[in-house]
């Protein structure tokens, strides 16, 4: 019987993914595939991807571009650290490298966002340097394959399932083996439902030869999910939309957000605060408070919950339509956008929601 990495290796060049834009690309593509990949589907990142290496067709490029550019380019992705990191890697490769990517795994690892694993991939695939992958998919394969007991988010766990990882290590096509590892967790050796029947390593898998795929990896200990609430304030000029820009740090940083506060009653206190007429704030009925005030062409907005990795938010709109804007809002850190540019900008993903939907085509 084949070992494991020469079954992978044969069964990807038949049955992988083939095609993927940033393959056989370059480390540039690579890197930017990496990156975006962490937390997101391969069918999701395709488009962000494609539009990205087209704005920013080399690390050059991607450096010289303003933060705001490669956030805006980012808006939607979520997980806008990832963004941010990408940018200033960018800079230091220009700057410290000459532009030229680096290939070697300590230089890699010293750049922003990028991890053991990352830079594992990015040695295997774009300069076919013999080093272990560990990603989500490639645990749950590699811990079902060799029976290993216990969640992958436990540190015991996770340096047992690296010590596996680099002994499965082949001597030859490390490129393609690690395509492999990473296209059979994610087509085949799936969370629910694997594909046990067409994978090519079943009589050496420890979990199928034992009944236990559906055990392994074991889950983590599932943790209540914070909620927290929070009032996004539409405050409207016409068609202009009235943003924030956040600071740095934080999930949405660096991002253009609606003004954002605690509950209703704060936002009234700054809409009085900035002169704005608040007996014209239009609430949703479901949000609480008097009846939606039909001032056309907007519609009060429903609320509705967005879903972070660690919390969940619930996000209650008040809109709020001025005659006229107010000097005291006219100050760094603020400003009015149409609401087509600002679907352009670098806004996060309930942002986006609220001014898609808050005029007529306004898509």
């Amino acid at each position: 019987m084949p070992s494991f990495s020469s079954a992978l290796i044969v069964w990807q060049r038949d049955h992988g993914r083939h095609g993927l834009p940033w393959q056989s690309a370059g480390p540039y593509p690579v890197w930017l595939s990496e990156i975006m990949l962490q937390q997101t589907q391969v069918a999701t990142v395709i488009p962000y991807y494609q539009r990205f290496i087209a704005s920013f067709p080399t690390i050059a490029a991607l450096a010289s571009a303003s933060e705001e550019q490669v956030l805006a380019h980012w808006s939607g992705l979520g997980y806008y650290a990832r963004g941010r990191n990408l940018h200033r890697a960018a800079q230091i490769v220009v700057d410290r490298h000459g532009g030229e990517f680096p290939c070697q795994y300590e230089q890699l690892l010293a750049l922003p966002g990028i991890g053991r694993s990352t830079a594992a991939a990015i040695c295997a695939q774009a300069y076919h340097q013999p080093y272990a992958i560990l990603d989500g998919n490639v645990k749950r394969v590699l811990a079902r394959y060799c029976g290993i007991n216990g969640s992958p988010a436990i540190k015991s766990v996770e340096d047992l399932l690296w010590r596996q990882a680099e002994a499965l290590l082949p001597q030859h096509d490390i490129a393609v083996y690690t395509q492999a590892l990473m296209d059979m967790g994610a087509t085949l050796c799936t969370r629910s439902k694997p594909l046990c029947g067409s994978c090519p390593v079943q009589g050496d898998c420890a979990a199928f030869q034992t009944g236990r795929v559906a055990e392994l990896p074991s889950p983590r200990q599932r943790r209540a999910v914070p909620e927290r609430q929070a009032t996004l304030l539409l405050v409207m000029h016409g068609r202009d939309i009235l943003l924030e820009k956040r600071g740095p740090a934080g999930i949405w940083g660096g991002l253009w957000c609606l003004p954002q506060f605690d509950d209703e009653a704060a936002a009234l206190v700054w809409c009085a605060q900035q002169g704005m007429a608040t007996d014209k704030v239009i609430r949703h009925p479901r949000a609480g408070g008097d009846p939606a005030i039909s001032i056309k062409p907007c519609e009060a907005p429903i609320p509705f919950t967005h879903t972070f990795t660690h919390f969940k938010l619930h996000i209650a709109p008040m809109l709020l339509n001025l005659a006229d804007k107010p000097l005291q809002v006219q100050q760094t850190g603020h400003a009015w956008m149409d609401v087509s540019d600002a679907l352009s900008a670098a806004i996060p993903t309930p942002v986006r929601k609220l001014l898609a939907g808050i005029l007529p085509g306004g898509q």
